[in-house]
């Protein structure tokens, strides 16, 4: 057996192992400082490294230490006070002595906590450990596998229409070039030494007629080369490659009416980000279908998505409406894992709300997998709110939630997506 050792280096000299060795130590410090961090991070950086601060008391180790009692004989250097059985009075209180470690600063500063850098990829395996997208079933059609025909190189024999011309082209030069470069070279010499003699044919007459018959007999074991063989022939070669039987999408449904103040679209913003890292972080057959909608629904790109500063009234069964469109077109339920993430203020007209439970009755939650609502207000749930109640109590994969703070984002996304036990 054969063991590996990595010794590449990191920032400070320290070797990557004992990075990953700290990092499982000190796991439960770490995430803590992480779902702390993410609260003070801007919409545009929640991709990116992060400095983590652990109290210095989290990162003590152990010491060995003398109980409590007994005799002890101790040298103390620059002893100029106290000869040998003198005792030492106690400190009193009015000195500034107390239970702690060490003595107070006198400019009011301490030690600080345990401070480290830790890089993206860090910072999103840990900001999305255990958990994972609900109900993922692999999909399979008529218990069937599907594969894709893709070019795998080529092959010395197969069908005379597969035939790569230019590949069996190349190797009939590189064979002729081998078999037949010696003559080649012979032939020439021989031509050139012909030229010379020929100056002179008289007296050279002899030397002409050998170099002759050498040129007819190195043309002739030219002519022998084929100028293709069998060897040379090439084949396409073709393989079957498997497609993905898990395929899911997710539909990220955001209300961008005027209802929704700054703050609270970037609360918005802030989840569907999370979201969307955490999907492409790990999955990779995840797609992302971007929908906003005020008193009508589209479907955008992810740029118009998080950024454009369109507005206007409040129609959410618009949304819901383009969703099952854009379902019964392109994600047959047969093949699709289907998710859904709705980003609201739940404010809503009155007789709105009722067509929204009913399109999600009929048309929407016999399709998917997992729906979540996400209701982001400081003030009393709104009638969508009241509504969506009752579609939770009758269907399993249908989650709610309320975020009233960005603290509350973090915490609310990872009680969504957490990790089923099986």
């Amino acid at each position: 057996m054969t063991n590996f050792i990595d010794r590449r280096l990191n920032a400070k000299n320290k070797s990557a192992v004992n990075r990953r060795r700290f990092l499982r130590r000190y796991n439960q410090q770490i995430k803590k400082a992480v779902s702390d961090a993410i609260n003070n991070r801007s919409v545009t950086d929640l991709d990116s490294g992060e400095s983590i601060s652990i109290p210095k008391r989290d990162v003590s180790e152990p010491t060995f230490h003398q109980g409590q009692g007994g005799y002890r004989d101790r040298v103390h250097p620059g002893n100029d006070q106290f000869a040998q059985g003198d005792k030492i009075k106690r400190p009193s209180s009015e000195q500034g002595g107390g239970s702690g470690e060490g003595e107070a600063s006198p400019d009011g500063e301490g030690e600080d906590n345990f401070v480290f850098q830790i890089s993206k990829e860090e910072y999103l395996d840990i900001l999305f450990e255990d958990l994972e997208l609900p109900n993922l079933k692999k999909n399979q059609i008529a218990q069937v596998t599907q594969f894709k025909t893709v070019r795998a190189g080529f092959k010395s024999n197969g069908n005379p229409s597969s035939i790569d011309i230019v590949r069996s082209l190349k190797n009939s030069l590189s064979r002729r070039t081998a078999l037949a470069g010696k003559y080649k070279k012979q032939l020439k010499q021989a031509e050139s030494q012909l030229t010379e003699q020929q100056k002179d044919p008289i007296l050279n007459k002899a030397d002409i007629q050998i170099l002759e018959a050498e040129i007819e007999a190195l043309k002739k074991q030219i002519s022998k080369v084929p100028f293709i063989d069998e060897f040379d022939l090439r084949y396409k070669n073709y393989d079957k490659l498997p497609l993905p039987t898990s395929k899911a999408v997710m539909f990220c449904l955001m209300d961008v009416s005027g209802s929704m103040d700054q703050a609270t679209k970037d609360m918005a913003k802030r989840f569907y980000i999370l979201l969307y890292l955490f999907l492409t972080r790990t999955y990779k057959n995840v797609e992302v279908v971007y929908i906003r909608h005020h008193t009508q629904a589209k479907e955008v790109d992810e740029q118009e998505f998080f950024y454009s500063q369109e507005t206007g009234g409040t129609i959410v069964s618009s949304a819901l409406k383009l969703m099952a469109d854009i379902v019964k077109d392109r994600y047959p339920e047969s093949e699709w894992n289907i998710y859904a993430a709705q980003a609201s203020d739940g404010d809503n007209w009155a007789d709105d709300s009722p067509l929204c439970v009913d399109i999600l009755n009929k048309h929407i939650l016999p399709l998917i997998r997992y729906y979540a609502y996400i209701e982001i207000t400081t003030r009393n749930h709104q009638s969508l709110w009241h509504e969506y109640e009752k579609l939770s109590t009758v269907h399993s994969h249908f989650a709610l939630q309320h975020i009233t703070q960005v603290s509350d984002i973090y915490p609310v996304f990872r009680e969504l997506f957490k990790k089923q036990i099986k």
